[in-house]
């Protein structure tokens, strides 16, 4: 040490860095998949169906508006993982796509 006291760090610099600490930065992360759904698929999947959760384990519940996309959409799940993965410590590991009624409205 240096002897030099270390001032009070930016609020920016010690919320990210308590973020990180406490695990809640790969959570939000996880979480940011929800909103920028439509972004991260497209408007045509986008347009059937509706992310509802992500579990701290990485599984991504999704709700489809008919079993027939479902069915095509659990084979497009590794291109889909991968691009909604790009960039992010927060990971979708598996996703679960669940056919039911879209309820809400569409983001």
């Amino acid at each position: 040490m240096t002897g030099q006291k270390r001032g009070p760090s930016p609020l920016a610099e010690a919320l990210t860095s308590y973020l990180k600490q406490s695990g809640f930065s790969k959570r939000l992360q996880q979480a940011g998949i929800i909103e920028e759904w439509a972004a991260l698929v497209g408007p045509q999947i986008a347009a059937v169906t509706s992310p509802e959760s992500v579990t701290p384990d990485g599984m991504l519940r999704v709700r489809v508006a008919t079993a027939a996309w479902a069915n095509e959409l659990s084979l497009m799940s590794p291109r889909i993982l991968a691009r909604i993965n790009a960039g992010r410590t927060g990971r979708v590991k598996e996703i679960r796509w669940i056919p039911g009624p879209l309820d809400g409205p569409r983001p």
